[in-house]
């Protein structure tokens, strides 16, 4: 594959990411932006008055960070505007944080089940600990490793839209080929998906595009018997 041709795709996969994540966070926004109680998305525990405020709240601060997270990983706002890179990616941190600390309540709230209740609380701690990490690298100057956090960071994040694509699927599948499952068998399963296809995901576009770019890089100023040419010594 040419690099013409991977740079075509690399942008294809960025606009369905982008397009994706900005039709998913409007989605999830727009009922807790107007408080309508009666368009909430998620079902809501009876006996917990404050369920519906902790998935607002968590619904809010996470739709930022899945419509800012795409515009993070372009090269060239990176490279021209880093001001606006840095301003954006702590608007980021902050609405993660916001949406993670939220997340924990929704979930322990969750009339959904003890499966799914297991699933989000992985996510969230993980969601957690690769900020954690994205933000000490950055701190520490160790740029590609940064990158590589924020990558698996975002994946995460992305589960907002991958839940319902996989929720989706499960749905037609039921409706065709498996009638015995439950709808809450099919959202069990997809928020499983979310987390686990995500997650490998993630590793697989960090091992292509990352990693091997950075060992072929490696291989041209160096040799593959590890000495340095003496013409490169030379003066």
């Amino acid at each position: 594959m040419t690099t013409l041709t991977r740079r075509r795709w690399w942008w294809l996969l960025w606009c369905l990411v982008a397009v994706s994540a900005l039709g998913i966070a409007l989605y999830s926004v727009e009922p807790y932006l107007v408080g309508d109680l009666e368009r909430n998305r998620i079902p809501l525990n009876p006996e917990v008055a404050a369920h519906y405020l902790s998935i607002a709240a968590h619904a809010i601060p996470s739709s930022l960070a899945l419509l800012i997270g795409p515009f993070q990983f372009v090269t060239r706002i990176r490279v021209r505007y880093p001001k606006l890179h840095r301003n954006l990616g702590r608007v980021y941190l902050g609405s993660v944080v916001l949406g993670s600390i939220t997340a924990l309540f929704a979930a322990t709230f969750s009339v959904s089940g003890f499966s799914v209740q297991v699933a989000f609380y992985i996510m969230t701690a993980a969601w957690l600990y690769t900020l954690v990490q994205a933000y000490r690298t950055i701190r520490q100057g160790q740029v590609q490793l940064h990158r590589i956090w924020m990558i698996r960071n975002y994946a995460l994040t992305f589960a907002a839209v991958s839940l319902r694509i996989y929720l989706i699927i499960g749905l037609m599948l039921q409706e065709s080929f498996l009638p015995g499952l439950t709808f809450d068998d099919v959202y069990h399963a997809a928020a499983w998906a979310a987390l686990l296809v995500n997650v490998m995901v993630a590793e697989y576009f960090i091992i292509h595009r990352t990693l091997k770019p950075l060992a072929r890089r490696q291989q041209v100023i160096r040799p593959p018997d590890g000495r340095v040419p003496a013409s490169a010594g030379s003066s």
